[in-house]
């Protein structure tokens, strides 16, 4: 919420200087009354927020200019679009009504201003009426989706230019926006080509839940640079020679990978950051017409290939096949100078402006190689999950989610018609992918003319033809087989569908009983709802139509004067065992944790045992369903998901002092099995040198290579730090990684 302070003259001169910046950026983008309606906006909105300043105490209005200019610069997105982000805030935040803007603006701009304002006021109006506030939240924004995607990507920008000021913000704040950025908008980013957001958005996440870790690799990424920056020449060099004499126009850069991303190849390959080879990857890019891309592109693979070896398992052709965010390039790793290895991509002009802004540039050149684009595809899945019912919003979330996947499978119809879905998606994932009626009525899947289960796995290339059959219904098991949100959201709807149907056909049996005792009416019926324990009609009908319940019983219950009674039964009172309450003095905190400024001793709590804890981690504190508290750790890998879904339940968490009780933590080690001595040299370092306790350990070798797991007893991070850094130098350890009991 924006704060209320008068805007001096001279903080006036900086926001018309900011405005002017970007209407002449936008020069040659204007034409019409683009330029008279961009400044109508700005003076009406700037006149609205006049009162208004961001928390870190910048003018408000600020704030909406340069979303506007990231929705031009950075997204490539219209007049239209900045004319809207420049008044996303106006119609939740000032007195400016939504009739006003359909007067000033026309519908256009009315209807993408309505969008972007019913999701902020959802979001700033958390209901506990709702499991979880931000899933609904959540539901909204994808659901303008179908309706016009640009509410969706100035929300992006929103959002972007939150997270770059974030820095004013408390730290339970940062973790909670944080974690809704990695839940939903970090994949959905991905899902609309917008690679340099959705790096931007990894790497601050990254910053405000991992700060360490991040700050490490980023001090050594920039210790290495000027190496790097060396090296990058040395390997452009020829290929620049060569590439001179094809006459085809080019440029080339090389420039470092993500923090982020090189944060998860030291996480998932188990390797130091020294050891990881591709920390850069080098592009060439040529300016060619679109229909010499294709073979312009393998003209420099050939010429980068004549150079450097390439390593033939690396080539990704994604010129011939896009992926299905609509990204095109052609990537190969080869081995260059010193037998290093280095990814090079090579794309054209085009290409390179849809990978980097995505959406919006694809429909630039919307037409160019297909009248019906893969977003064309993806959307047209969204409005499926759109259109199923779900029982709520984290359903929904949950459905949604599956078709924001990272990697694909690409598999073929008899025809030969391609279909890219996510990774681990099944032979009747493809079918209801064809069409919702396939999938329902598929009774026999053959992959590559081969009878195979339906909940068989595909692989690229695979060939799929499905068999069907109008007396087929989807069932229970079928959830079980399928991955994708459409599947998984269009056999739930069917399976509803048909308990609606049983349960009509029940209702129809218990009113005919009832009619015959003479006992119908609402009061019986709602009676022998809640006498079997259902909260509604329809699920006690579902339950006599599925015969948990027989209508015959009924008879067993007691009636008096044409009704059902309860007869109170004597029941045998066993004393419930009661918990000891831990009551604390003032002042004393025996845990040294401070939960919103309070010992969490007041409360009934307990360390995550998903992610253990220690003093001097970052932590967070979270409400469950029983009231208790549970404090996770920052980077926890449950973190996202509570802190996206269950924002109202997080508390502030933080350690009082520096004194502490005893932790456990799991660590994870790997080295080169010299067949003697390792067991002995660990255990030296860490119990006899450090004086560390050693709660459990178990070590397995094979072929040269040893991986051990130690559980060791630490008071605080510090320790834990000492621990790790001194086993890291002993000789044969290769890594040395924390890790969590979920891992």
């Amino acid at each position: 919420m924006a704060e209320t302070l008068s805007i001096t003259d001279q903080e006036q001169e900086v926001i018309h200087g900011e405005f002017e910046k970007l209407l002449l950026s936008m020069k040659t983008s204007l034409v019409n009354d683009d330029k008279a309606n961009l400044r109508k906006a700005f003076e009406l909105a700037n006149h609205a927020h006049r009162h208004q300043r961001r928390k870190s105490g910048e003018p408000y209005i600020l704030h909406p200019i340069e979303v506007a200019r990231i929705c031009y610069q950075e997204i490539g997105l219209g007049p239209t679009a900045v004319i809207s982000a420049i008044l996303h805030d106006i119609v939740e935040d000032t007195p400016v009504t939504q009739d006003e803007i359909l007067q000033l603006f026309g519908s256009k701009i009315s209807k993408i201003v309505d969008g972007l304002t019913k999701l902020d006021g959802l979001y700033n109006k958390e209901s506990n009426n709702v499991e979880s506030p931000q899933a609904e939240n959540f539901k909204k924004v994808l659901s303008t989706l179908v309706e016009d995607v640009r509410v969706v990507l100035i929300k992006m920008a929103d959002r972007l230019h939150n997270l770059r000021t974030i820095g004013s913000m408390p730290q339970h704040k940062q973790l909670k926006i944080s974690a809704e950025t990695s839940y939903i908008y970090i994949p959905l980013a991905h899902r609309l080509g917008l690679y340099s957001v959705k790096t931007e958005f990894q790497d601050i996440c990254m910053k405000i839940s991992d700060s360490e870790t991040y700050a490490d690799i980023k001090t050594k990424l920039n210790e290495s640079k000027e190496s790097r920056n060396q090296y990058v020449d040395k390997f452009l060099a020829p290929i620049n020679e060569k590439l001179k004499n094809t006459k085809v126009s080019y440029r080339t850069m090389g420039r470092p990978k993500a923090i982020h991303s090189i944060y998860n190849k030291i996480k998932t390959k188990g390797i130091p950051f020294e050891e990881i080879y591709d920390l850069f990857a080098v592009r060439v890019i040529v300016d060619v017409p679109i229909e010499d891309e294709k073979s312009i592109c393998w003209q420099v693979y050939s010429v980068i290939t004549d150079v450097y070896k390439p390593i033939p398992e690396r080539l990704k052709d994604w010129v011939t096949s896009p992926k299905g965010n609509g990204y095109e390039s052609l990537h190969t790793t080869v081995i260059g100078p010193d037998g290093k290895f280095v990814e090079v991509q090579i794309r054209s002009e085009r290409m390179d402006e849809i990978a980097e802004r995505g959406f919006a540039a694809h429909w630039k050149y919307k037409g160019v190689k297909d009248d019906h684009s893969v977003y064309d595809t993806w959307l047209e899945n969204v409005r499926d999950i759109l259109d199923t019912q779900h029982s709520d919003a984290l359903e929904f979330i949950n459905d949604f989610k599956t078709n924001l996947f990272n990697e694909e499978v690409y598999a073929f119809t008899p025809n030969g018609d391609m279909r890219i879905l996510p990774k681990g998606a099944t032979a009747l994932d493809f079918a209801f992918d064809i069409h919702s009626d396939i999938g329902y009525k598929a009774v026999a899947i053959k992959v590559n003319n081969k009878l195979v289960p339906m909940g068989q796995t595909l692989e690229n290339g695979d060939q799929v033809t499905v068999t069907t059959s109008k007396n087929q219904k989807p069932n229970e098991e079928w959830l079980k087989m399928v991955v994708t949100g459409k599947a998984r959201s269009k056999i739930r709807s069917s399976m509803k569908e048909e308990r609606r149907k049983e349960g009509e056909l029940a209702k129809e049996a218990i009113q005919r009983k009832l009619k015959n005792m003479k006992l119908l009416s609402e009061e019986n019926m709602d009676f022998l709802v809640k006498h079997y324990g259902f909260k509604n009609r329809p699920d006690f009908y579902i339950a006599v139509a599925q015969q948990k319940i027989k209508v015959t019983d009924f008879k067993n219950i007691p009636i008096e004067n044409g009704k059902f009674i309860v007869v109170k039964i004597k029941t045998l009172e066993v004393p419930l065992v009661k918990e000891e309450k831990v009551t604390v003095k003032a002042g004393k905190n025996r845990s040294n944790i401070l939960v919103n400024g309070e010992p969490v001793d007041l409360y009934k709590y307990e360390l995550a045992t998903c992610c253990t804890p220690v003093q001097g981690d970052n932590i967070f504190a979270y409400t469950n369903s029983n009231l208790e508290l549970k404090i996770h750790r920052q980077n926890c890998s449950n973190a996202t998901h509570l802190l996206a879904n269950y924002g109202y339940r997080v508390l502030k968490a933080e350690w009082a002092n520096r004194i502490g009780n005893n932790f456990v933590v799991d660590l994870m080690i790997t080295g080169v099995d010299s067949g003697i001595g390792v067991i002995q040299s660990l255990t030296n370092e860490i119990s006899n040198k450090l004086g560390v306790n050693i709660r459990s350990f178990s070590i397995d070798g094979v072929e040269g290579y040893f991986e051990g797991r130690i559980s060791v007893v630490v008071i605080n991070k510090d320790q834990l730090n000492l621990v790790m850094r001194s086993v890291e130098k002993l000789r044969g350890i290769s890594t040395v990684t924390r890790i969590d009991k979920s891992e």
